[in-house]
C-alpha cells in the first residue's frame, strides 16, 4: 500500500500578523497533486491541522476543501488531533467525512463506519485503531494515538503512574488490536526525547515531564509523528517527524519542508523517500551593521518574509524604519541591538528562550539556585492548561 505522511498544517496560523492562508492553500494543493502523481492510497495526517482551538471560518473552509481534494476518488485520509486542535470540534464532522474516505480521530471513543465503496477503506476499526485494505486486498494496521493527555483521554490523574507508564499503557492497548500481525504504522502527536524543537512551537515537553523515550515507541514498521516542525529521523528504524508544511518561525529559515512517502507490505517498508515541498514563502534571517547595509541586503531577497537584526550605536528613527520597509515589503521584523562599539553577533538576547528557560532564569535571579524539578513541571502544566482554555 502506498502511504503519504504529513503533519502540522497549522491552518490559519499567521506570522507576526501576516496572513498565510494563501500559502497554506497552495502547499495543500501541492500535496494533493503529489498524491495523484504517486498514486498514493493512504494519507496520514499526524495532528495540528489548525493553529487554534477556534479557527476562522476561512481556515475551516480551507481544511474541508483541501482534505476532500486529498481524498480524491478512492484514497483514504486518516487524521489525528494535535495539541493545537480542539479534538472534539475537529472530529465533529466524522459522520459526513467518512463518506468521502476521511477518518478523524480526536481522543473520543468514536468507531468509524466500515464501508467498501472506495478502493482504500477500513475493514476493521475501533476507538484508536484501524485496519485498512486497498483494491489489491493488501491490509495495513494503524495504531492511532492523538495528542495524549489524561484530560483528553477522559482519565483521572494517578500520582502512582508516571507519564511514561501511561504512554506505555496507551500504546500497548492499540498494539494489542493487531491480532493478525499485519504490517503496521503507529501514528501519534507527541514529543520524543532528543527531538529538535523550533521557536514556532509552544513549549511541548513540560520541562521534560512529557518527553517520551524513543524506546517506548512500538516496534511498528513505520512511526508517523507530528508535533515538531523540523522533519527528522529518530533512531535506527523508521521513526519520522514529517515536519510542518510551511516555515512557521524564523529559526526554521534553513529547514526544508517535506512529506514522507513509502510503500508498506508484508516485507515491511520499502521505496521510502522524502519529497520536498516548494509552495509558500521562504523565511530569511538577516543581520547588518547599518541601515544602508541593510537596505542593500534586503533587495537581494524578493518574495520572502524577513527578520532583520540591526547592530547600531544609536536607536532607529521612524524615517529609517520606513526606508527599510520600502526596500522590501517582506520585512516583517526589525530587531535593533543598541550598543557602542558593536560587532555582529555580540549581544545576548532572551527573545529565543523558551517558557521553561525564562522561568528558570527568573527563579535563579530570585533565589540564586535552580528551580526544583517538580516546581518547573507544575509551571509548565499550568502553561499548557492555559493554552488549551
Amino acid at each position: 500500500m502506498k502511504v503519504l505522511h504529513t503533519s502540522d498544517w497549522h491552518i490559519g496560523k499567521r506570522l507576526l500578523g501576516r496572513e498565510r492562508i494563501g500559502e497554506q492553500r497552495e502547499v495543500l494543493r501541492e500535496i494533493a497533486a503529489l498524491c495523484e502523481r504517486e498514486r498514493v492510497e493512504l494519507v496520514l495526517v499526524a495532528g495540528d491541522v489548525f493553529d487554534t482551538y477556534l479557527p476562522s471560518s476561512e481556515a475551516e473552509d480551507l481544511f474541508y476543501t483541501s482534505v476532500r481534494e486529498l481524498a480524491g476518488k478512492d484514497r483514504a485520509v486518516v487524521i489525528i488531533s494535535g495539541n493545537h486542535d480542539d479534538h472534539i470540534r475537529l472530529a465533529a464532522a466524522t459522520s459526513l467525512s467518512e463518506e468521502f474516505g476521511i477518518y478523524i480521530y480526536g481522543n473520543v471513543s468514536h468507531v468509524p463506519a466500515l464501508s467498501a465503496v472506495r478502493k482504500t477503506h477500513p475493514v476493521r476499526a475501533g476507538a484508536h485503531f484501524m485496519e485498512m485494505e486497498n483494491e489489491a486486498g493488501e491490509r495495513v494496521f494503524l495504531n492511532l494515538l492523538p495528542y495524549p493527555t489524561e484530560a483528553r483521554l477522559k482519565e483521572d490523574k494517578n500520582p502512582d503512574e508516571s507519564f511514561c507508564d501511561k504512554m506505555r499503557r496507551w500504546i500497548e492497548a492499540g498494539e494489542a488490536e493487531n491480532t493478525e500481525k499485519l504490517p503496521s504504522v503507529f501514528v501519534s502527536h507527541l514529543f520524543v526525547a532528543g527531538g529538535k524543537v523550533s521557536e514556532g512551537e509552544r513549549e511541548i515537553d513540560l520541562g521534560g515531564a512529557r518527553a517520551v523515550p524513543l524506546e517506548l515507541l512500538p516496534a511498528s514498521d513505520y512511526v508517523a509523528l507530528g508535533h515538531l516542525h523540523r522533519k527528522q529521523h529518530l533512531g535506527g528504524r523508521n521513526v519520522f517527524y514529517s515536519g510542518s508544511i510551511l516555515q512557521y518561525a524564523f529559526d526554521e529559515a534553513n529547514v526544508d519542508r517535506k512529506v514522507m512517502l513509502f510503500d508498506l507490505g508484508k516485507e515491511g517498508v520499502y521505496n521510502l523517500k522524502e519529497v520536498k515541498l516548494t509552495s509558500g514563502k521562504t523565511l530569511v534571517r538577516l543581520a547588518a551593521n547599518s541601515v544602508g547595509e541593510a537596505e542593500e541586503l534586503l533587495k537581494r531577497y524578493e518574495n520572502c518574509f524577513i527578520e532583520l537584526t540591526l547592530f547600531l550605536k544609536e536607536p532607529l528613527i521612524p524615517s529609517q524604519i520606513k526606508e527599510l520597509k520600502e526596500a522590501n515589503e517582506g520585512l516583517i521584523s526589525i530587531i535593533p541591538e543598541i550598543k557602542a562599539d558593536c560587532a555582529l553577533g555580540e549581544f545576548a538576547s532572551r527573545k529565543n528562550l523558551s517558557a521553561s528557560e525564562l522561568f528558570t532564569e527568573y527563579y535563579k535571579s530570585m533565589y540564586s539556585d535552580e528551580p526544583p524539578k517538580d516546581l518547573l513541571e507544575l509551571f509548565m502544566e499550568i502553561s499548557e492548561a492555559r493554552d488549551e482554555t
